[in-house]
Formats: C-alpha cells, sequence, structure tokens
C-alpha cells in the first residue's frame, strides 16, 4: 500500500493509464481536504481556494509525466521556479499552503498515494489545532493600528504618551498628517494592546485629551511585501 503505483520492477518509461488516474484522483482528493483546511475560520477568495484545491492535481500530472527524465525534471522545476516571481505576493499562511498543495501533488504524482494522504491528514489536523487556539501566543494578535484626530492648535508631541505606555505593550508614531483642509492633525500609530477588552478605556481616555474628536482603533494592515 506504502509502495508507488508506478512500480514496475523494469526500467520501462512508459505511463500505465490505471496508476495514473488512482493518483491523479488521490491528489484532486486530497486537494479538496487542503482547501477545507485552509478556508476553516480564515478569509479567503473563491479563487484561491480553487487554485489551492487543483494545484496538487496538476503537479501530480507534471510528475507523472516527468517519468525519471532527468532533462524534463529540470525544465518543470524553473517552470515552477517562475511562479514565485510572476504572481502577486502573499501572506506566509498562503505561501505555506501553496507548497503544501505542490508537496502532495509530487507524492501522488510519484505514486505514494498512501504517503500523500498521511501528510495531507496530519498537516491539515496541525493547521486544524493552531486555528481552534485562541489564547496564549497562538490565539489573536494584539497588534493595532491607532488613529487619532487632534485639532490643529494642540500640541501632540508627547500629549498621549503616557496613555500609550499604560495600556499598550509597544507603540510607535507612524505618521502624522493634516485633514479637513489642514484644520485637524490624523495620527497614525502602531500599537500592541496589553489586554484587548481594554481598548474601550483606551478610547474614553485619548479622547479627554483630543477634544473629543475621532478615535479609531483597527488590525494591523499587512504589507503584502512582508511574510
Amino acid at each position: 500500500m506504502f509502495e508507488s503505483l508506478f512500480s514496475t520492477g523494469t526500467t520501462s518509461t512508459a505511463l500505465e493509464l490505471m496508476p495514473f488516474l488512482a493518483s491523479m484522483g488521490c491528489a484532486i482528493a486530497l486537494g479538496f481536504v487542503l482547501a477545507l483546511a485552509y478556508c476553516f475560520r480564515s478569509r479567503h477568495t473563491k479563487s484561491f481556494v480553487i487554485a489551492l484545491a487543483l494545484l496538487p492535481a496538476i503537479v501530480c500530472v507534471v510528475i507523472a509525466m516527468v517519468n525519471g527524465n532527468v532533462g524534463a525534471g529540470v525544465a518543470v522545476a524553473g517552470a515552477f521556479s517562475l511562479v514565485r516571481f510572476r504572481s502577486a505576493p502573499g501572506s506566509a499562511r498562503d505561501i505555506t499552503f501553496i507548497f503544501l498543495a505542490m508537496c502532495i501533488g509530487l507524492v501522488a504524482g510519484m505514486g505514494y498515494v498512501a504517503w500523500a494522504a498521511i501528510v495531507t491528514a496530519v498537516m491539515c489536523a496541525v493547521v486544524l489545532a493552531y486555528q481552534v487556539i485562541d489564547a496564549g501566543p497562538l490565539g489573536e494578535s494584539s497588534d493595532r493600528t491607532l488613529r487619532i484626530t487632534v485639532p490643529e492648535d494642540l500640541d501632540f508631541t508627547g500629549l498621549f504618551d503616557d496613555l500609550l505606555d499604560k495600556y499598550a505593550v509597544y507603540h510607535e508614531l507612524e505618521s502624522v498628517r493634516t485633514t479637513n483642509m489642514g484644520s485637524l492633525y490624523r495620527l497614525v500609530y502602531r500599537i500592541g494592546m496589553r489586554d484587548l477588552s481594554q481598548q474601550r478605556a483606551l478610547i474614553d481616555e485619548l479622547r479627554c485629551r483630543n477634544g473629543n474628536l475621532e478615535i479609531v482603533i483597527s488590525h494591523q494592515e499587512a504589507n503584502n511585501a512582508e511574510l
């Protein structure tokens, strides 16, 4: 069961139909399982999920067609390397799932369908376990973006530092810009909350100093150029 479907005991490189269909069908099924694991408790797009489900089968077909040909294998490796440079950068999670899908397709394409199923089951179980953890360092990120609007006649230098030291592990003034025809300033901070349940308390204390103008706390926007 754990031997390759394409092991014939000879040096022939001919590809048989039934083992090929079995390995491709396995890759399609495992790609579907992988796509379900990716969708669990996460934001996703339909196009990426479909691509993730089909990627193991595509890699499986390519590897099966190579079938031991070293020259073709080098060409395939070069083609796959172009994917990284001809596509938009994604998050670390997206790239990890892409590599996992390629790994599953590679194993299935070599005919080791049982091993491919084991790899899928183990990795999906690990992913789901991490997703359901809602506490500790693997839980929701405490990184936030804080936007504070202040009037133009208010000296904001160091004005909020004591409050940010109280409620945040770290804070950094990222940008300052004018708004409302120059009558207001908008300060943008990157902060790490000590306790996410204290966001309202932080806002209440901040608005006592900024004249009760707009204050926004939101998730930090991920930089697509970074993993």
